[in-house]
This record gives C-alpha cells, structure tokens and sequence, in this order.
C-alpha cells in the first residue's frame, strides 16, 4: 500500500469518526434522509450534494440507487479526495461529478431532481449569504424536487443553547480521550458560529422557494429539515 493511500485511509477514518462525535445520531440521519429521497424520486434521478466533500452522502445513497447520479461542490479540496477515495472503494466513478469549490461553479443549465446541503449552513457567517445559498440550489431544482437541510441552529445566547452545548461538551468528554481543556476550546468555536432559530431557517427557506418545510431530525443543537422545491 502507498503511503499516499495510507494517508488518505487515515484522513477518511478521522473524518468518519470525527463527524460521529459531532453528531451521535449521523447515520440514522442519513437513513431517514435517503427514505425521504426514495419516496419521491424515480429509479433514475440526479441529485446536487452541496459540502459533499467526505463522501458520506455518497456512501449513504449510492450503493442501493445504482440509477441515481450524484453532483458533489465542496470547497475543500482535502475533503474533496476523501469523497473520491471512497466512490472508487463503490466503484460509482461513472456517476458522480465533482466541483472544487462554491455552488456558483456549477454550470447554469446544471438542473436535478434532489438536493441535500447537510451540515454547512452553520459555517456561512451572514444570514444573506445563508439565503443566497439556498436560492442557488433552489435555481437548480426542478419544481416539486426534494431538499433536505440538516444544520446546527439556536440561539447560541439563549440558555437553552447552552445547555444543549454543555451536554455536547459532556458527551465529548465521556466518548473521546480528549482533555477537558480541549473539549472546551472545541465548545468555545461551536459558540461562534453562525447558528440560527428554526423559526429564521423555515423563512429562509420559504424565502428561498422551499414550501411543505417539516422538521424531520433533531440532536441536540443540531436539526434536519425536509422540502419541496416551489
């Protein structure tokens, strides 16, 4: 084995495990996800994976929809060759494109019958940049297309988000070796990010185009919203 495929086997599993702890309840998640794709989409169908880089979307949906072809836009290109180690391990080469970078390099006439954007909104800072994302894959769904939006949210002021990141932190402490004081570096990054009340997340995506908006998941801080594209 080369030492390039031993770094990225490791690179892989880190993420794996990594985006578990995270969130404990990932890949029942994704479970739930790929029912809700199935039930509304035919044999055939193509689907947008927005911050597909990791490949975990693919993992989860490819094998057992062998018609479903996959267009994956991440930004991290790291990220990006994880993705492609593991579409080479499901030997999906043939029905899966991928683009380094943001949504806005997807090509106009790009159109899909699916889209999921699963654990990235939180890391987009400005609520207008939140709304223009979700406008862009809305641009490239054909009309009543399935989207599924899984995000941190919350007030991180509100003491109800904070005791939601507490019980994070005590998890963490009680599944990992990390030391307490890293534990809480991680904790004090998650409070500075761009978290937002499901209230503001169901307007942006009314806004956006999105109606029959359902919240079909929640851990923690963290929850999953299902939708049809107007």
């Amino acid at each position: 084995m080369s030492n390039k495929l031993e770094f990225d086997h490791k690179t892989a599993a880190e993420y794996d495990k990594g985006i578990r702890r995270n969130l404990p309840t990932y890949d029942p998640m994704l479970r739930l996800s790929q029912t809700f794709l199935r039930a509304n989409l035919k044999e055939e169908a193509s689907l947008l994976v927005v911050g597909g880089g990791g490949g975990n979307e693919l993992n989860a949906f490819g094998p057992s929809n062998t018609e479903w072809k996959f267009t994956v836009v991440d930004p991290s290109k790291a990220m990006l060759e994880v993705a492609r180690m593991k579409v080479e391990q499901l030997d999906m080469d043939n029905r899966v494109e991928f683009f380094n970078g943001t949504i806005e390099l997807v090509p106009p006439d790009y159109t899909f019958d699916a889209a999921t954007c699963i654990l990235v909104l939180h890391f987009i800072p400005e609520v207008k940049d939140k709304l223009a994302l979700l406008k862009q894959i809305r641009a490239h769904l054909k009309p009543g297309s399935p989207f599924i939006l899984v995000s941190k949210y919350g007030d991180p002021n509100s003491l109800e988000f904070k005791e939601l990141v507490n019980l994070w932190k005590n998890y963490w402490l009680d599944t990992t070796n990390l030391s307490e004081e890293k534990v809480e570096e991680l904790m004090n990054a998650t409070l500075t990010e761009s978290s937002i009340s499901e209230e503001e997340i169901r307007n942006l995506l009314s806004e956006a185009g999105f109606h029959r908006i359902a919240n079909f998941f929640k851990t923690n801080h963290f929850g999953g919203w299902i939708c049809h594209a107007l």
